[in-house]
């Protein structure tokens, strides 16, 4: 008997039925990894990837779990935030895109496959912000008088929270002073209040405050602490002297700050300026240093005397003396005639002018500068707290022993030349002369 055609349509729509029942039970999604958490600086994108396995006709979704949002169902984007995009490839790999990442998009993002019950997974946005100063929090330049207290503050925001470091731009040590007086040396200081007790000049200087946190880039910031005392002159020379016609250069060094007006002055109140005469120099040393420097040119008796070099801000004002004198130049010996009959007048009746024996100039003279020399101090009084010495030799006339015992070494070395000859080593071997002086007679004894 033949089957009506609808029962044969009836049990194939069944059939049908069945099979895609098993197959669903068979091939039910899953996701192939876990959703990755992320970590991205603020301004940059993200991009969650949730990978899926055996989709069929079920949908992925997005939602923000903190907040229970939805941002998309598969292919369509559900939020109004128009930085939230979504993407796929295939039925396997579905994205999340989060573009120019702000910080109320930190939280967890879940992966759903609507299935029953529904699958998820979740991953964590983690939004890092770099360091930035908290302008009403952080100090600036200031100045303290020394001996006082220098405060500095720098505080810094940021995610993670930043940590703030202390230096100083020049490399020096920071000098860190407790209540006891004890002094410690540190070139990093660690905290987000910088105290100096007790401030001196040497703490003077521009510090800089880093703020770091892990994500670039680091910020500093320059703060100046200026420590404010009144002038201060060093001198190295306060007696300076000079040959006539030389240039001589006077110096001061100055500490001050605020920085002060530096000049010079000489003895009749006459302020120097730089002119063919005198060059005025001011160097700058350090923020609280400088050198002052006075070049008298061609100096002349005129030049001599005092020169003040005077500093002045507006704690105070303070000057130092510097004496400038001449030193005289190397004495010109006479050869007047007068003075060459003078010398004549000592020589012996064998010696002469012509005698090749030389005049007393050249021998006698050896022998009275050994007996008749001597040096006096000469103080003078003229310099405050100062005392110049100059060295005077005087020679004296030679005496009637001294030139007879020079006429008796005369004679004695002609007898040798003229018995010797080039043979004068040998006069002590052969014999001895005596030789004694009477009434003007030269007497020779011979013990060969």
């Amino acid at each position: 008997m033949q089957q009506p055609w609808w029962s044969i349509y009836l049990l194939a729509i069944f059939m049908l039925g069945l099979d895609s029942k098993l197959v669903g039970q068979a091939f039910q999604p899953e996701f192939a990894e876990p959703l990755m958490n992320l970590t991205v600086p603020i301004g940059r994108d993200a991009t969650f990837r949730c990978l899926v396995q055996n989709l069929g006709g079920y949908r992925v979704g997005w939602v923000k779990a903190d907040t229970k949002a939805i941002q998309a169902i598969h292919v369509h984007v559900i939020t109004n935030n128009h930085r939230v995009g979504v993407s796929h490839n295939g039925q396997t790999v579905w994205n999340l895109h989060i573009r120019n990442v702000q910080e109320e998009d930190r939280g967890q993002y879940m992966c759903q496959i609507n299935t029953d019950p529904m699958k998820s997974q979740m991953g964590f946005l983690e939004v890092v912000i770099p360091p930035d100063f908290i302008p009403e929090e952080t100090s600036g330049d200031i100045m303290v008088p020394e001996g006082g207290t220098a405060k500095v503050s720098c505080r810094a925001r940021g995610m993670p929270e930043p940590r703030v470091l202390w230096r100083r731009e020049d490399g020096a040590d920071i000098v860190i002073r407790d209540p006891n007086g004890t002094k410690t040396k540190v070139a990093m200081y660690d905290k987000e209040v910088l105290t100096l007790t007790k401030i001196s000049r040497s703490d003077m200087g521009a510090y800089l405050c880093i703020a770091s946190n892990g994500v670039p880039p680091s910020v500093s910031k320059r703060i100046s602490i200026k420590v404010h005392f009144h002038p201060v002159i060093q001198v190295p020379n306060q007696l300076v002297g000079a040959p006539q016609g030389t240039d001589v250069t006077i110096e001061c060094y100055v500490e001050s700050s605020p920085k002060s007006i530096n000049y010079w002055v000489r003895d009749s109140n006459e302020m120097v300026i730089s002119s063919n005469k005198y060059e005025v120099v001011n160097t700058v040393i350090s923020s609280f240093e400088s050198r002052m420097a006075l070049t008298v040119r061609r100096l002349t008796s005129a030049d001599v005397g005092g020169y003040r070099c005077v500093a002045k801000n507006s704690l105070g004002e303070v000057d130092s003396v510097i004496r400038l004198y001449e030193i005289p130049g190397p004495t010109v010996k006479n050869t007047s005639p007068a003075n060459k009959r003078e010398e004549y007048r000592y020589s012996t009746p064998i010696e002469g002018p012509d005698n090749q024996f030389g005049s007393a100039d050249t021998s006698d003279d050896e022998d009275e500068r050994d007996i008749g020399t001597y040096t006096t101090d000469r103080h003078s009084n003229s310099y405050r707290n100062e005392n110049v010495t100059r060295n005077r030799t005087i020679n004296y006339a030679p005496t009637t022993e001294q030139k007879l015992n020079n006429k008796v070494r005369k004679i004695i070395n002609k007898f040798e030349i003229e018995k010797f000859g080039n043979n004068r080593c040998c006069v002590h071997s052969l014999f001895v002369i005596n030789c004694v002086l009477s009434l003007g007679i030269i007497v020779v004894l011979d013990y060969t």
